[in-house]
């Protein structure tokens, strides 16, 4: 760990404000963007961030170096994410207005993208789509694994870690979580 780091985190778990503030400035791009991966959905990700950081800040006391801050920090997320979205999944009136937002920032990828080549946006979006699809229907642990390795670029390892389950555990939703992703884009034609 990082000296400077590790100095941080223990002025933080004494009640520096300031000292908390530098670490969050030091992860929030990367936890904000794996919030969006695992939520699809601005809004959502917004709250959860929020959520995240509370209760880092509450319990960062109870951190004890025995592991990376950052698969620490990761863990709080990821977990804060699944947690969210179990919630969520029993408030069907939600879905139609995360349909309707998503929607409307497709839409607005499309015309921004639209000026080169109209078409190309067009396919673009539908892969997009697509994607975003086969995302929501794999199982929380399954779509945290993905999210951890192919948007983020983690190590079996470090997921291992942040999840808290062993390597092999990773590689099996790893497995599950492709073989349906590949199930769900199977019919997805290329023109």
């Amino acid at each position: 760990m990082i000296k400077q780091e590790e100095l941080l985190i223990r002025k933080a778990q004494r009640g520096s404000l300031s000292d908390f503030e530098n670490l969050v400035k030091k992860y929030d791009e990367k936890i904000a963007r794996l919030i969006y991966n695992m939520l699809n959905n601005t809004e959502d990700a917004e709250d959860v961030y929020q959520e995240v950081f509370l209760k880092v800040f509450q319990s960062i006391h109870k951190y004890r170096f025995g592991s990376k801050f950052y698969t620490w920090l990761y863990r709080i997320a990821v977990n804060t994410c699944i947690n969210y979205r179990k919630k969520r999944s029993s408030r069907s009136f939600e879905m139609l207005e995360e349909v309707a937002t998503t929607s409307a920032a497709n839409w607005d990828l499309l015309f921004k993208s639209s000026e080169k080549n109209p078409e190309e946006a067009m396919l673009n979006l539908e892969l997009h789509e697509k994607i975003s699809s086969s995302i929501e229907n794999l199982s929380p642990k399954q779509r945290a694994v993905f999210v951890l390795r192919h948007y983020h670029g983690h190590k079996l390892s470090e997921i291992a870690e942040i999840l808290n389950c062993s390597e092999g555990t990773v590689k099996n939703y790893l497995f599950r979580s492709i073989q349906k992703m590949k199930a769900g884009l199977k019919n997805y034609r290329q023109l």
